[in-house]
């Protein structure tokens, strides 16, 4: 509702009338006070335009008058009016002034001179009818009429109106013009957003000295390419001797060198070929093939185009390269990484058998694979035989390093082969069934051990597979309501890998258990399918930065450069940003200064016990310093 401003400056209002006496009268009207006649039309001019009646207390508007004879004289001081920066208000307006212009043509001037002036047009003829003046001088809500003769109380109370109206009028502008202005810078700085984001997808993704996918890209491509049906060859190849070149003319001749390489291996690459440089002197490439033998053959071609001679700085130098081969079906039973590790098997056997050639894969070449048949029939038991655990690291707040929650580790002791890494048998777990059952327990185990927490969240991964398992949100709320703990002290990790084979699914899912309560962490970020879609279209709490770009901040401006990138995009976005991997003072203090909100790390503790880990929620701080306290449980290592 419009509230009347008493103005402290007069509104000015332009009278147009060629008789002397009309004038004399406008003069009289607004020189008087307001009485009865004047708080009766109140009503009448709330109703008519819009605005509350005044209180009786209340002055008239003051009104500074020009007076103009003739139509043309009007239409000028309008201009100069708006040039000078003082507009009128409203212009009372006669629709006869003879010999000049008629004031329907008066009216339709002024306004293509100042489109916001409010027109009041005062006769005693019915020369024209309103439709033809609105066309003429239109729009209709800024055009009025009052007849001749007027009250005097009429016609200050059509002026106080028209004033208050047009005052509305402006400050209504004013704020749409900044909320235009808000609005474009808004877009703006979306653009800049999307645009940083893709400088770091693709810092993230590329070899820095070649500008070709890095290990991480060859990565996802063999693992999108791995769910495709179809004959496919991962090959792995480095240089022969290449350290040499390094020894003796230096690293930017071997720089020099590596990226000719690269450019040959481009070119003789199968159509359609990935191909990536995956650090150092080595690099992958990937490519559709019908066979074993066909595979071979491009890769001695690939093999047989390195062997030359390369002018660097003024040296020749002679180069070569070895090749590791596996070809694999697709839309199997594939592992991706399994696939990249037999071919790197088979580059260590070309290397050993002189070089210079394509070794392809075969089972003799790998004892892991009767290591991994070992394992998954191990798995199978290990949780009768009581030897799995538990063990749980910290998670500090950014600013006064508190402990809000810890992530649950599982930890494997076998008679075989002693402790094992999750990393080693987590992979072989998701491949068959296995990781249910572990991973009902470890949830289980995770859920007793938060109730001994005093508020502290506990966070538990989940492997793509589990995530997909048919109704994942009922057993994850018939287990918190089992063990009687609230959803919110619970947080699900997932990497993108998980939601990125059925965005749509992934999503629902994601909302529902955010409805529910459920805490949801994306892990490993900057390691998957990183996107800004992705991260706005599913239901998140927190970004959780991969150790590896952590761990990389202080040697590689590549990975300083993600990290902040990462931290900025969480904060956009309105997310918590976890660093995991925090070792170091120099990292804590340049995390907490880039505005990472949650630390994770050996800096503060190792993965413990639960009766240790008990202990750390106890305690709650690390201290205000944290280069300066350390934690009282001789964890940190």
């Amino acid at each position: 509702m419009f509230v009347p401003m008493i103005a402290s400056v007069p509104k000015r209002l332009l009278i147009v009338d060629d008789e002397p006496a009309m004038h004399d009268s406008y003069v009289r009207s607004f020189a008087v006070r307001r009485g009865a006649d004047g708080e009766a039309l109140d009503a009448m001019a709330a109703e008519l335009f819009g605005a509350p009646a005044l209180d009786a207390a209340d002055e008239p508007d003051a009104f500074a008058l020009t007076h103009c004879h003739q139509g043309t004289d009007a239409v000028a001081a309008v201009a100069a009016a708006r040039a000078a920066g003082t507009p009128f208000a409203a212009a009372f307006i006669d629709i006869r002034m003879p010999p000049g212009i008629d004031g329907r043509e008066t009216a339709r001037r002024i306004r293509a001179v100042d489109p916001e002036i409010n027109l009041c047009i005062v006769t005693g003829f019915s020369d024209f009818a309103p439709i033809e003046i609105s066309r003429a001088a239109g729009p209709t809500d800024k055009i009025f009429y009052t007849a001749k003769p007027f009250e005097v109380a009429e016609i200050v109370q059509t002026a106080t109106a028209l004033a208050h109206r047009w005052q509305v009028d402006r400050e209504q502008a004013a704020a749409r013009a900044q909320l235009a202005a808000q609005v474009a810078q808004l877009e703006v700085q979306g653009a800049e957003l999307a645009a940083n984001e893709s400088r770091a997808l693709h810092m993230a993704t590329h070899d820095s000295l070649t500008d070709a996918p890095n290990r991480l890209a060859f990565q996802r491509a063999l693992a999108e390419r791995a769910r495709r049906p179809g004959l496919f060859a991962t090959a792995m190849l480095d240089l022969d001797r290449f350290k040499l070149v390094n020894d003796t003319l230096g690293h930017l001749a071997g720089d020099a060198l590596i990226r000719d390489v690269y450019a040959i291996l481009h070119a003789q690459a199968p159509e359609g070929a990935v191909v990536a440089r995956l650090g150092g002197d080595e690099f992958g490439v990937l490519f559709d093939c019908a066979g074993e033998d066909a595979a071979v053959m491009a890769c001695d071609r690939i093999v047989a185009a390195c062997a030359g001679t390369h002018q660097l700085f003024g040296n020749s130098v002679q180069s070569g390269a070895s090749a590791g081969l596996v070809v694999v079906e697709g839309a199997a039973v594939c592992d991706p990484v399994d696939a990249l590790r037999r071919a790197d098997l088979a580059l260590n056997d070309a290397k050993r058998a002189g070089r210079g050639v394509t070794r392809l894969f075969d089972e003799t070449m790998d004892e892991g694979i009767r290591f991994r048949r070992r394992i998954e029939q191990g798995l199978a038991q290990a949780i009768a035989r009581g030897e799995l655990s538990l063990v749980y690291q910290p998670i500090v707040s950014r600013g006064d390093l508190e402990v809000v929650g810890f992530e649950a580790l599982v930890r494997w002791h076998t008679e075989d082969y002693g402790a094992l890494s999750p990393a080693t048998f987590i992979p072989i777990a998701e491949e068959s069934n296995v990781i249910h059952d572990v991973g009902d327990w470890v949830l289980a185990e995770a859920l007793a051990a938060v109730g001994r927490f005093p508020g502290q969240y506990v966070s538990v991964n989940f492997s793509p597979r589990q995530f997909r398992r048919h109704n994942f949100v009922g057993h994850l709320m018939e287990s918190v309501e089992r063990a009687g703990v609230l959803p919110g002290r619970v947080q699900i990790e997932i990497t993108e890998t998980a939601i990125f084979d059925d965005a749509e699914r992934a999503a629902e899912t994601l909302y529902r258990l955010r409805q529910m309560g459920f805490r949801i962490a994306l892990d490993d970020f900057g390691t998957g399918y990183s996107s800004l879609y992705n991260i706005r279209k599913f239901a998140l709490d927190s970004l959780k930065i991969d150790r590896s770009f952590i761990d990389g901040m202080g040697r590689e401006r590549e990975s300083a450069a993600i990290v902040h990138s990462i931290i900025h995009l969480g904060r956009a976005l309105g997310l918590e940003v976890i660093a995991e991997g925090v070792e170091t003072e120099a990292q804590v203090q340049a995390l907490r200064l880039a505005g990472a909100s949650h630390l994770q790390g050996f800096f503060f503790s190792r993965p413990v016990e639960p009766h240790l880990a008990f202990e750390l929620a106890d305690q709650r701080f690390f201290g205000r310093d944290p280069a300066q306290e350390r934690p009282s449980t001789g964890t940190r290592g």
